[in-house]
């Protein structure tokens, strides 16, 4: 009589479909909606949000490459240990993309010369910003918060930085929409940061 042989228990969750980033061992939803809330809190003083990015990110890459499992005592302990006067001077940048997406609504509407030239170029420019920053959140060490090696990812890999610049002008849409929606949209913006970066020819 011969006998079957059995596969390990949860072996089977190390496996990765095609195209899959996380593995099946990540994919339970408890986890990903665990980062993503824990990052909208930290997110909520504004200059802790290159901090809260970075710490998303870190944990997600521990889950994927040491199967380190998501806890909130885990992401807090990163999360302090990323807070630094250079990552607090960071946070200084999303609330200036927000005054001048504040100031570009208001050239479109205003009619003064050259306002349909500028209204755009500072919409990309914003748009651009925001995608540097993302990927400079989701770096390895050393390079962790760099803009310049974020600008550095962001043109080595332009698919990916459609694809994050995609997401950030959904979140804009859906804040201008539904303004109740700005604590839900750290967490998502920052799995799609990691997700690019685990995908780029950079990494």
């Amino acid at each position: 009589m011969t006998h079957t042989p059995v596969a390990p228990r949860g072996a089977g969750r190390q496996q990765r479909e095609p195209g899959e980033v996380f593995g099946g061992g990540f994919a339970l939803f408890a986890d990903m909606l665990l980062v993503g809330l824990l990052t909208s809190v930290a997110c909520l003083p504004v200059v802790t949000a290159p901090a809260a990015f970075t710490a998303a990110s870190v944990t997600l890459r521990d889950t994927v490459g040491g199967g380190v499992q998501v806890s909130v005592r885990g992401y807090v302990e990163r999360l302090r240990a990323l807070l630094s006067w250079r990552a607090l001077v960071a946070g200084l940048v999303p609330p200036l993309l927000g005054v001048v997406l504040i100031l570009d609504g208001r050239l479109v509407g205003s009619g003064l010369p050259g306002a349909a030239l500028m209204a755009p170029a500072l919409l990309l420019l914003a748009l651009g910003a925001a995608v540097v920053g993302l990927r400079a959140t989701a770096l390895e060490p050393p390079h962790q918060l760099s803009a310049r090696e974020g600008f550095v990812r962001t043109l080595a890999d332009p698919r990916g930085s459609l694809l994050l610049a995609a997401a950030v002008a959904l979140a804009v849409l859906l804040v201008w929409a539904m303004p109740v929606l700005v604590p839900l949209l750290p967490g998502p913006l920052a799995f799609a940061a990691t997700a690019v970066a685990l995908r780029s020819p950079a990494h």
